[in-house]
């Protein structure tokens, strides 16, 4: 893999310019989503933790702004810092991975990332061959990164956590599922990787079809997945507010309507770049 750091480089470093941070980052009260799983981000992005009595498992960490937030609203929730055991990722964007580094040396916690994106936790900065490279801010360097493989499952305790690999919107986009529980009524959770064909100015898909042959894997995936709750990395994809105002997160269906959404977005991008 092709990385490349943009050390140095103006809009790279987490506290330089980002017009979008301040309102991904606005304040928002942490909430139970279902069961063991809660919401601990920012308005604007997601960051979700998955509990347990043997430890906890934390997934995206926002901003690099949003990293205090998170630790607070963990603590808010009742439950400790030190218990977050693992650390996962979506995809290793500054909005989604940016607090990581900090929230790692907060909790001492493993970070665990696909084998494309483990080498630009570790490094900082952005992969080379990320369609939106040049035109995003960095990543700084994260302690305490291993590589995930692709499909496996992860354990703490009584959780269960199982790594789909996503790739097109990154090239190691990773989505994650799990069961949450309430009493005897268990739901797939299902926390989806974002699918949107989003790349820097001049940048064209149509150039890459194994990019493209990779998008089509992961919208298969949310097609069949089992999903009774769908979570994704900017809320509104997931009309994460409308469910929380409505007090139900469960729609059956979410999965395969983000997917269908996908595949429009996909189909226009590629229309665009064809001049149709």
């Amino acid at each position: 893999m092709t990385l490349a750091l943009l050390a140095g480089v103006p809009g790279w470093l987490p506290g330089q310019a980002c017009s979008m941070c301040a309102v991904w980052n606005r304040p928002q009260k942490p909430f139970t989503i279902y069961g063991n799983t809660y919401y601990v981000g920012p308005h604007g992005l997601s960051s979700i933790l998955v509990t347990s009595p043997q430890g906890d498992i934390l997934i995206d960490g926002a901003l690099a702004e949003s990293a205090p937030q998170i630790a607070q609203h963990i603590r808010d929730l009742g439950f400790r810092l030190q218990d977050v055991k693992i650390i996962l990722n979506t995809h290793v964007h500054h909005d989604h991975a940016g607090g990581i580094a900090e929230l790692q040396r907060l909790t001492g916690a493993r970070v665990l990332a696909s084998p494309s994106s483990a080498p630009v936790l570790i490094a900082g900065g952005v992969a080379g061959d990320d369609p939106q490279y040049g035109d995003i801010r960095g990543l700084a360097p994260v302690a305490n990164v291993a590589v995930l493989k692709p499909g496996e499952t992860l354990r703490v305790g009584s959780l269960v956590l199982t790594s789909h690999a996503t790739p097109g919107h990154t090239p190691g986009g990773t989505s994650w599922t799990w069961v949450s529980c309430e009493g005897t009524r268990c739901l797939n959770m299902v926390y989806a990787d974002s699918i949107s064909a989003v790349a820097r100015p001049g940048y064209r898909f149509s150039a890459h079809p194994e990019i493209v042959a990779q998008f089509a894997r992961s919208l298969a995936f949310l097609e069949t997945v089992p999903c009774d709750i769908l979570l994704t990395p900017h809320p509104e994809a997931s009309d994460l507010w409308e469910r929380l105002a409505s007090g139900n997160f469960v729609d059956p269906g979410a999965c395969r309507k983000l997917a269908a959404a996908g595949r429009e977005g996909l189909r226009e991008r590629l229309a665009k770049e064809a001049g149709k």
